[in-house]
Parts: structure tokens; sequence; C-alpha cells
């Protein structure tokens, strides 16, 4: 089972969705495209090592620290708590999954089998502080029946929501595998 796998069409208009209803500002960091659409330098500083990020971006890069080290930890288990009751997993060739409930009967993994783990590259937070959403590179490692290691990787999208309690989940989970020789479009750079 592959997760944070879904279609990137799907995963582009939900994102074009989210920026027009969410007015953006400057650049994506780390190279990529600016609001406009042109290409942002990929000289730019990489988002997590900068210390200038606004408290919108560093709250959502901090929820996606918290929610990859309880699934690190956890497992699936772990993984299906972070959604909210509403929530919907996209996966590629895959029918959406509806619900924190239908998530956690299919997040049954251990994490002594599968590993999950993922960087954001990009946060930005809704201008009324309780919506957001983040996208980066994701890597699962597991063994097939030999024994052997598989790495799935591709590109994720997750939207976050404050919930009236004031807890943030995840209502949206998109993914797509990664393109031939993409495989570095997203990681941090070797030491940091």
């Amino acid at each position: 089972m592959r997760w944070r796998n879904a279609g990137l069409g799907t995963s582009l208009l939900l994102l074009g969705w989210f920026l027009s209803v969410v007015p953006v500002s400057g650049q994506v960091l780390g190279g990529g495209l600016t609001p406009g659409g042109a290409l942002a330098p990929a000289d730019v500083p990489n988002p997590l090592a900068d210390t200038t990020i606004s408290p919108g971006k560093s709250l959502l890069f901090d929820l996606e620290a918290r929610f990859a080290r309880a699934t690190a930890e956890g497992g699936g288990k772990a993984f299906a708590q972070w959604f909210a009751e509403d929530a919907v997993i996209l996966s590629n060739g895959q029918e959406p999954v509806h619900g924190r409930e239908a998530i956690a009967k299919q997040a049954t993994w251990q994490p002594k089998d599968y590993q999950l783990s993922w960087t954001p590259t990009e946060a930005v937070l809704s201008p009324t502080g309780d919506m957001g959403y983040t996208w980066g590179h994701y890597e699962g490692h597991s063994r097939d029946t030999n024994g052997n290691p598989v790495v799935t990787a591709g590109r994720y999208m997750t939207i976050w929501r404050k919930e009236p309690d004031g807890s943030w989940k995840v209502v949206l989970d998109a993914s797509n595998d990664e393109p031939a020789g993409g495989a570095d479009c997203c990681r941090l750079p070797p030491g940091q």
C-alpha cells in the first residue's frame, strides 16, 4: 500500500483552488514559482533554514514536523490521528478515502515494517489564520517479500485546518509519484 500518492492533476487543481482563495505575496523559497508564475531563482535560501520565515509558515512547518515524528514513531495508527473527522486522502490510481475512520482502517502499518518520512518545501497560512497548506517531498521505506529494500518517493500537499478546540488537523492529503529524474527536487541540501 502506498500513502501520499495521489494524481498530480487533482493535487494541482486543489492547490489552484486554495491559491485562488488565499492571497499569497512574495515568492516561493528554495526555487520554484513566484505568485505571478515566474521561476524563482534556485539560489534562494532553503525555507527550513530561513530564520526570517513568517509566524504562519513556522506554525505549519512545526505541525508537519510533529506529524512526521508521530508517524515515524507510531506508524499508521499515529498517522491517522492527525486527520480531521471529514478528511480526505487522494492517492494515485485509488479511490479517495473519506473520513478519519476510513483512513485509520487503511493506515495499519507498523513502524518496523514501513517508515514514511517527508519534508515540507513551502507552507502558506491563510490571512484568517485558520487554514493553511504545505507541500514537499516524501519517501516510504519498506522491504519486499525477499527482504530487499523498497523505496517509494514523490511529492505531497497537505491542507491543514484549525479546529474549534484550537487543535490543527489535516483535512486533505494528496500526493503523487516522483517523476523520473525528479528525486532531488524537494530535498534539503546535505547538512541542513
